[in-house]
């Protein structure tokens, strides 16, 4: 297995003067679970987690998070605007044989629209392109997310196809989308991402 320098690991990426990235910390598991549950109606037309989700499995998650960059697997970080959580942006986990990796995000509804999920997924991938020198990186998405599929299609990922009823959310069981983007293609890509901002 390959062996990251952890001292490299993204520990906060400034995307403009209000907005930016950092490594979750237990003493955001107040903060953060706030969000979830003052956005918890609209996340839970998303994330399976999202509408029995606790303060306590909030910390879990955290303290989850924190094991994952310990242990080499990727990590998590808070979206933050103006010092405030948002949401939270990650790698699912790293294959370092296959040199690949998948990220997830979620952000409060109000703050949508702003460019900052997009901006916080491609700090991501370059991140995993230019400093952990990966091959692919993927993301999917719910065949109804709009919003969600749009990132990966403003950032130059390919849409590979439909995952049928791949993840079960509530009663139902949602189609996802996978987008990729291969290390050959990011570099034209992310260079000159017009639409990014």
């Amino acid at each position: 297995m390959h062996r990251i320098d952890q001292t490299n690991v993204v520990l906060s990426f400034r995307i403009d003067e209000h907005r930016g990235l950092r490594l979750l910390e237990e003493d955001d598991a107040n903060e953060l679970y706030a969000v979830v549950d003052a956005n918890r109606q609209f996340l839970a037309r998303s994330m399976p987690w999202a509408a029995s989700q606790t303060l306590e499995g909030t910390l879990d998650f955290i303290r989850t998070s924190r094991e994952q960059l310990a242990d080499n697997e990727g990590f998590q970080v808070a979206i933050v605007v103006d010092g405030r959580v948002v949401g939270v942006l990650g790698f699912h986990r790293v294959d370092w044989e296959n040199r690949s990796t998948s990220i997830g995000y979620w952000i409060a509804e109000a703050a949508q629209g702003r460019g900052t999920v997009t901006q916080a997924v491609r700090a991501l991938t370059d991140h995993a392109f230019r400093t952990w020198k990966l091959n692919r990186v993927e993301v999917r998405a719910g065949v109804d997310n709009a919003r969600s599929r749009a990132i990966p299609a403003r950032l130059g990922f390919t849409e590979e196809g439909v995952l049928r009823e791949a993840e079960r959310v509530g009663d139902r069981y949602v189609d996802h989308v996978v987008y990729a983007v291969l290390a050959a293609d990011w570099h034209t890509e992310s260079d000159s991402c017009a639409a990014c901002t």
